[in-house]
Parts: C-alpha cells; sequence; structure tokens
C-alpha cells in the first residue's frame, strides 16, 4: 500500500483549522475515568472515577454520533452488564437487558455470562448498533444504542459451538473470552471476531453462519500445531483503508493475511529474538496500513506477563512487518515489571498520530510523535484493562 495516502493526509491538516485535543477512556479494575488532552496534546486532564470499585473490562465511544459512549462493566451486585452514556459519563444508565445466554433445558449445555469484554460500534450505516463479546464465547447485537442485547443466534448456537470453544470451561486465564469484533467498513454482511480460545472467525451474512480462518497460524499448546480451530488470539485488527487485510497478534506470534491469499504469514519473525513476539496489543495507524505498533511480553515458559527483562517497549513496522523497530525513548529503563494489556494500547486519529499505553501498574503513557518518546501521562490508576481513543 504506497505512503503517499499519508502524506497527502498530513498536507490537508496542516492547511486546515486546529483540532481539538482526544479523550482517552480508561477501563480499570476499579472502574472507568477519562482522560482529556489539549489541542496541542502537551496537557492532560483526569476525570473519574466512574462505576467506581467495579471492573470496566471495555470503555468505546461511538464515532457515529460523537456522543454515545458503552462501558462493559462486572459489578460487584448487579454483575455483567453494560451501561450507556451520552452527556461524557456525567449520567450512566443501565442496559435494561444485558448480554445473557436464554436459560437452557435441563440436561443442556449451561451457560451464563461471565462478563462483557468487548464492544464494537456497528456498521457506519447502521446507527444505533452495538456489538458485544462476552466470557464465555458468546456474540450479541443491540439495535438501540446499548439499552437492549440479544444474542447472534448463528453463532451462540452454532451445533458446533462447544467445540469451536472449547466450552465453558476451557482452562483460559481469567475466563475465555469473544473480542475483536471487527465490521467490514464496506459490508454490513462481512465481519470477523477474535476467540481464545477458539481462533479467527468470519461471517458473510450477519452472523448467520461462519467459518474458521485460522491457516497457516501456529496453535503450539496444541496437538495438532496448525488445527483448523482452537487458537488463542490476543488482538485482531482490520485496516478501514485496507480491509482485505488482518494483522493479529497471537499466543504464538504476529500475523499478517491478505484476505485474498486466506493465509496468515507469521510477521514477528523479523523481531530481535531476545525479545520475541509474544504479547496482547496491536494498533495500526489510521492512514497508512503499512504502519503498526505492538507492546512485547515476555513469553517464556512461565508466561510471567511483564516487561521482557523489565525493559518496557512498544515495536513499530512501516513496511507490514518486514522490519520492526525498538520505541523506548520515555519509557523506564529497567526494574519495569509491567505489560499492556489487549484493549490498553490505543492510537488517535491526529497527524503525527498519537500513540498511547494503559498498564497493569496504572500509568497511561503517551506519544504524540508515533513512538518516538513517551510520556507519563496518568499515574496511581488501578491496573489498566482497556484504553480506547475518543476525538472531541
Amino acid at each position: 500500500m504506497p505512503k503517499s495516502r499519508a502524506s497527502g493526509t498530513r498536507k490537508r491538516r496542516t492547511a486546515g483549522t486546529r483540532r481539538a485535543g482526544p479523550s482517552l477512556l480508561v477501563g480499570t479494575r476499579k472502574g472507568a475515568f477519562i482522560l482529556r488532552g489539549d489541542a496541542g496534546r502537551r496537557a492532560w486532564r483526569l476525570s473519574g472515577p466512574h462505576l467506581l470499585g467495579n471492573i470496566v473490562h471495555h470503555f468505546v465511544a461511538d464515532g457515529r454520533d460523537g456522543r454515545t459512549m458503552l462501558i462493559a462493566a462486572r459489578t460487584g451486585h448487579l454483575g455483567p452488564t453494560v451501561y450507556r452514556s451520552t452527556d461524557g459519563c456525567k449520567t450512566l444508565v443501565e442496559a435494561r437487558r444485558p448480554p445473557a445466554f436464554p436459560k437452557a433445558p435441563d440436561g443442556e449445555l449451561k451457560r451464563e455470562v461471565d462478563h462483557v469484554f468487548w464492544l464494537t460500534p456497528g456498521h457506519a450505516s447502521e446507527p444505533g448498533v452495538w456489538y458485544a463479546g462476552t466470557s464465555p464465547q458468546g456474540l450479541f447485537r443491540s439495535e438501540d444504542g446499548g439499552l437492549t442485547w440479544d444474542g447472534v443466534c448463528g453463532f451462540n448456537d452454532h451445533p458446533s459451538w462447544m467445540e469451536w470453544t472449547g466450552g465453558p470451561q476451557n482452562g483460559t486465564p481469567d475466563g475465555p473470552k469473544m473480542h475483536s469484533i471487527l465490521i467490514d467498513p464496506r459490508d454490513a454482511r462481512h465481519m470477523y471476531i477474535g476467540m481464545s480460545s477458539g481462533g479467527v472467525f468470519e461471517t458473510r451474512d450477519q452472523g448467520r453462519s461462519w467459518r474458521p480462518l485460522n491457516q497457516g497460524c501456529r496453535a503450539d499448546f496444541l496437538p495438532d500445531p496448525y488445527p483448523e480451530y482452537g487458537h488463542d488470539p490476543h488482538c485482531v485488527r482490520l485496516h478501514p483503508l485496507h480491509p482485505d487485510r488482518l494483522y493479529q497478534q497471537n499466543h504464538c506470534g504476529i500475523y499478517r493475511m491478505e484476505r485474498a491469499e486466506g493465509r496468515w504469514v507469521r510477521i514477528g519473525e523479523a523481531m530481535p529474538k531476545k525479545v520475541g513476539d509474544i504479547g496482547f496489543p496491536l494498533v495500526l495507524h489510521p492512514r497508512d496500513p503499512d504502519t503498526l505498533w505492538v507492546f512485547p511480553m515476555d513469553g517464556t515458559t512461565v508466561w510471567p506477563r511483564v516487561s521482557p527483562d523489565g525493559r518496557p517497549a512498544a515495536y513499530v513496522t512501516r513496511n507490514a512487518g518486514k522490519s520492526w523497530q525498538r520505541l523506548d525513548r520515555g519509557l523506564p529503563r529497567k526494574q519495569a515489571w509491567w505489560t499492556v494489556k489487549r484493549q490498553a494500547m490505543c492510537a488517535d486519529t491526529q497527524d503525527p498520530v498519537g500513540i498511547y499505553l494503559g498498564t497493569t501498574s496504572g500509568e497511561v503513557w503517551g506519544s504524540v510523535d508515533e513512538g518516538k518518546r513517551f510520556t507519563c501521562l496518568a499515574r496511581h490508576l488501578p491496573e489498566i484493562y482497556a484504553l480506547e481513543s475518543a476525538e472531541t
């Protein structure tokens, strides 16, 4: 993909009006916060907490209307639910019917939603539509802006659900999860999902039928390292300007797929061997499909879920994974034993692009020059589960 698209956008923005700063929506183990930046992204103001004491797995703004926000929360008293706000979280309204599996008749598989893990606004042609992924793996759809939710029966009730997912108790830490719900910007009926565990699946009829999409991706933890399904993708991304290209940060490496080829290629093999290509998040440049950032963690045998050698760094590729560059200026040089979860790394759409990290030690780090230098924007928050950018 040529880089001229990005440079052309830069020229138009320079000549135009100055943009407002982004907001960062922070989901933590003890509530939700909003970190608002000024126009130059130099000063940041923290507000919150909202839903103090409750786990917030995802906190997402609807870019279609510029005002709706949904929060996926696991509350102490109400259990797993979704909250909606249209006034910057001054007021929160709980879903009247949160995502839930129907009660199973005696003798049949019993499934209960432990938590809502992922939220995705629907296609631009379907205002008010949202999708949610749960633990255990379930796909749900709302048509009223997140107030009521119904299961996508084509997936949730599929005869192969148990075989695909491994069942409600498949041993995944913190529970199995449906995540990375991706909608083709050209076609509301064409969607992808990622499951830990299960793998990547695709539908072309808005969820009525599904097929696994895991060819070429390794699953070293299974007897057959190249199964049709059963994989553990951590984060899957689709670029809106090049929706036939997918990227994936997997339990077993970093991959790219050109959809016409239908096969994953391990681009993480170009990462430094002493760092490896194991991690959770993956973030795409909003205007350049060849550029993406990852945040590796220690993927050795014991999986300590910390930065390799206690020296955190992001890595960027600007050629679709052929080569990678370490980005650690401003980050701690040693004895920083944290990592970044799959939903806790994001980019804004400004120029140059801002890159943001939310850490397991409760810090938010940001770079306003595409990762060349990071500064700490907030400290002393609870463990950060999710970090999303919302343009204001």
